[in-house]
């Protein structure tokens, strides 16, 4: 067997309502801490989704402050910002409460409030010195895996972004309650969940540092993810699928935070950053097109994913990577998320600057089963337009 090594979040905690209990859980894991920062949006905050879990917290004796103030794609400045307010409040521990966004600003703020790093000396691989606050993570979406992962993306231009990877990164604590992401909105459930998917798809068919449990992981939140994705998009308050999204995105993130993503990202982040289509979304974009320029060298291994979501699917490997592709295609179709480029307002004329800026993300192309250049980026692009 080949070497391998695996990280991920030391504790995980699945409960149903667990938000609802939410002090008592953290006073238990750290029973001589008192002030809490709480890391979330405006939405959130004011809807009152997060007024149980505040109420617990100030209940078993937290002093919470809040910031609410990430936005998506979150930029330098809002880190930094928030960073201030945090380390004026004398925070002792981190609390991502929230979306992607909200999840990978908490993840800099443990570091920035517990050492003097600059932020700017972080992005990259395994550039973050330490040391870092505790810090813990409870999603409201089914997506990003960000609780499990140890990376944080920061919007550092107007059209660019950077990634911060570091083992310090991941969280000492992830509580999953799918009670908070009841009641999502269609749209938000089918790109969140949609990009969960990616993560195990590209986690699995990675170049590199793929092992038998990011493996084992993507297969198993593919089958969740596939069989609840629907059902979650049809009925907002379906618990059995919201817990089925939610925990497929877990072992997703868990899957690529140790086999890295591809091209699928590569490509969606340019559309991100120029045009502001949120992430999942631009996934859920390119990744049809994506998978059929891999194809000719990673069919055997999409065939042993089609096993996962088309139980008793038959014929030879090529034609069972052809028939994932296709169940992918038609799923994307029934969420009714936008599907071409041109519906989030790309224009032809677009795509070969999209197509120069995906180069710019080596990080992630260098994990691709196949070597993408400008004019296979174009063609993918063109595709998808």
């Amino acid at each position: 067997m080949t070497s391998f090594q695996f990280q991920t979040v030391p504790t995980v905690i699945s409960e149903f309502a667990a938000a609802r209990r939410l002090g008592g859980l953290l006073r238990a894991q750290y029973p001589g801490l008192t002030r809490v920062c709480v890391v979330t949006d405006a939405f959130l905050y004011k809807s009152g989704l997060l007024e149980p879990a505040l109420a617990d917290l100030a209940r078993c004796g937290w002093e919470a402050t809040v910031i609410d103030d990430v936005i998506a794609d979150p930029p330098e400045s809002i880190v930094l910002e928030a960073a201030g307010r945090a380390r004026s409040a004398c925070a002792e521990l981190v609390l991502g409460l929230g979306g992607g966004s909200s999840m990978d600003v908490a993840k800099l703020l443990a570091v920035l409030l517990a050492g003097g790093q600059d932020i700017k000396s972080m992005y990259g691989v395994g550039k973050v010195t330490g040391p870092r606050l505790p810090l813990v993570q409870m999603p409201t979406t089914a997506g990003t895996g960000s609780e499990v992962t140890a990376v944080s993306i920061v919007t550092t231009g107007a059209t660019t972004k950077m990634g911060v990877v570091s083992p310090f990164l991941l969280a000492d604590l992830a509580i999953l309650d799918a009670e908070l992401t009841l009641g999502l909105p269609r749209a938000a459930t089918a790109a969140t969940g949609i990009d969960a998917m990616v993560h195990a798809i590209e986690a699995y068919t990675s170049a590199h540092l793929k092992n038998p449990l990011s493996d084992m992981l993507a297969i198993r939140a593919l089958e969740l993810l596939s069989r609840h994705l629907l059902p979650a998009c049809e009925d907002g308050a379906n618990r059995e699928a919201r817990e089925g999204m939610l925990l497929g995105a877990m072992l997703a993130g868990q899957s690529f935070a140790n086999a890295p993503v591809a091209a699928v990202h590569a490509l969606a982040y340019p559309i991100g950053g120029i045009f502001h289509v949120a992430h999942g979304l631009s996934n859920s974009l390119v990744l049809p097109q994506v998978l059929k320029f891999n194809a000719p060298v990673a069919y055997a291994r999409y065939a042993e994913l089609a096993q996962a979501v088309l139980p008793g699917v038959t014929g030879s490997a090529s034609s069972r990577s052809d028939a994932l592709i296709s169940y992918l295609e038609d799923l994307i179709a029934a969420t009714r998320i936008p599907r071409t480029l041109r519906e989030v307002g790309v224009g032809e004329a677009d795509l070969p600057v999209l197509a120069n800026e995906a180069m710019r993300q080596t990080r992630l192309l260098v994990n691709n089963p196949r070597e993408v250049t400008e004019a296979d980026a174009l063609a993918i692009y063109t595709a998808a337009w």
